[in-house]
């Protein structure tokens, strides 16, 4: 059976290359993006799968990482082997005015 990994921020570049990476070591990988009104999927465009095809090994959750309720949802949906928080405030200056969302 193969591992499960579960990535905050896998639309990122770290956590897309992360993603690719483990899904290359046989791993089963759950994303976590946020909400937003573009996709911003396309560094993982490349590895996406139908989540209604047979057996897909990448999966995309919507997901706040303020939201705990929404968080420990998916936690128990998946049920990870591996947790990756990589999800950060991408904006610079936003992230010193709003320093604890990083």
């Amino acid at each position: 059976m193969s591992k499960v990994a579960l990535i905050t921020g896998v639309t990122g570049q770290d956590g897309s290359y992360l993603a690719e990476f483990l899904l290359e070591k046989g791993y089963e990988v759950h994303g976590i993006k946020r909400r937003a009104s573009s996709f911003n999927t396309e560094r993982v465009d490349h590895i996406y799968q139908d989540p209604h095809s047979c057996n897909p090994k990448f999966h995309l959750h919507y997901g706040d990482l303020t939201d705990a309720s929404n968080l420990t949802r998916i936690l128990q949906e998946v049920q990870p082997d591996e947790v990756y928080n990589l999800g950060a405030m991408s904006h610079v200056a936003v992230s010193f005015e709003s320093p604890e969302y990083t």
